[in-house]
């Protein structure tokens, strides 16, 4: 270990708000916050998600309102997810111009345009019978190959809504070059791709099932990545970008800050992370308990996401984090 001279003193900068504020290495801002939202078909009044006190399946309408609060509280991006009535076993409602996630891409492009980012999750298993990312085959395993038609098909349709990013979530092989390409012969090359080249097989992923009223039975270990694995997220993140990603991600983003700092540290894209329903839902739990103190808890949080290295963070706080913003103060 280096020897530090006797007359350095690190505390000194810690005195005060002002110099602790002055020195700090990490800085979060609205910009870089995502709000990840849930459109549910055939409601009249949005439906709080029990398990996530706080977050609601919205209505077409709600949802607009709450765009118009993310664009004026200067936050960088909404994540659409789409709450279906009817589902099949091709999750066809995916790709229909009139399914509710395509439309409700249409609402928010057609209300705040430009001043926010309009991000749609491009996945199967909000529209299919079985709950699964993609389409089955007579086994009942997920066809991977199949289900790249069906993720090129939901592409040309978010596309074609107005979706400035889609965010590729079903942990596919080679489903990146299958939709860049296909966005890239329709004349789409604008429409950009959030991959999330590091999605792990998470129990974190518990309440986010309740929001959009998942029908999994069993488990997508198939697919997403086994939390024993380390190096191979870099595998997958070097694959995602050679195919056209524009952006990765690492899912969840707590429990997994050493992937987060592992990826961050070779991208040459920008590096999303999604703090997830469980993550969310802990904290507020404990916090409901009175057993720790729920702003500072947040924002520990979140600040953790990106000292790790996250470029963008996905949470369901960034609204309220946005209005505990201060330019002159940061978080």
């Amino acid at each position: 270990m280096t020897s530090v001279p006797g007359r350095v003193r690190p505390r000194r900068l810690r005195a005060t708000p002002a110099l602790r504020r002055m020195a700090a290495q990490t800085r979060v801002v609205p910009a870089m916050l995502s709000l990840p939202l849930f459109v549910r078909d055939g409601i009249d009044e949005p439906v709080p998600v029990a398990s996530m006190p706080g977050v609601v399946q919205h209505t077409r309408d709600s949802l607009r309102r709450v765009a118009v609060q993310a664009a004026e509280a200067g936050l960088g991006a909404v994540m659409l997810f789409g709450v279906p009535q009817m589902r099949d076993a091709t999750g066809s409602g995916a790709s229909d111009p009139d399914g509710i996630l395509n439309l409700a891409i249409e609402d928010l492009v057609a209300e705040v345009g430009d001043a926010l980012v309009v991000q749609a999750d491009l996945c199967l298993d909000e529209f299919t019978d079985h709950g699964h990312c993609g389409v089955l085959d007579a086994a009942g395993r997920v066809d991977n190959d199949a289900t790249l038609v069906r993720y090129v098909e939901m592409a040309r349709a978010q596309a074609a809504a107005g979706a400035h990013v889609l965010g590729l979530s079903g942990m596919m092989d080679g489903q990146v070059g299958a939709v860049r390409d296909a966005l890239d012969a329709d004349g789409r090359t604008e429409v950009a791709i959030l991959a999330y080249a590091a999605k792990y097989a998470s129990a974190f992923y518990g309440p986010f099932r309740e929001a959009v009223a998942s029908t999994l039975v069993g488990d997508r270990r198939a697919y997403q990545m086994d939390p024993a694995n380390r190096r191979e997220a870099l595998l997958e993140v070097e694959l995602d970008i050679a195919e056209g990603a524009d952006l990765v991600m690492v899912k969840p983003a707590m429990s997994y800050l050493d992937i987060l700092a592992d990826v961050a540290a070779v991208s040459t894209v920008p590096v999303a992370a999604y703090q997830v329903s469980g993550e969310y839902s802990m904290v507020e739990a404990a916090a409901a308990q009175g057993w720790i103190d729920r702003r500072r808890a947040v924002e520990e949080s979140v600040l953790s996401i990106v000292r790790a290295g996250a470029d963008h963070v996905l949470t369901y706080w960034a609204l309220e984090l946005a209005g505990w913003w201060d330019e002159s103060r940061g978080l």
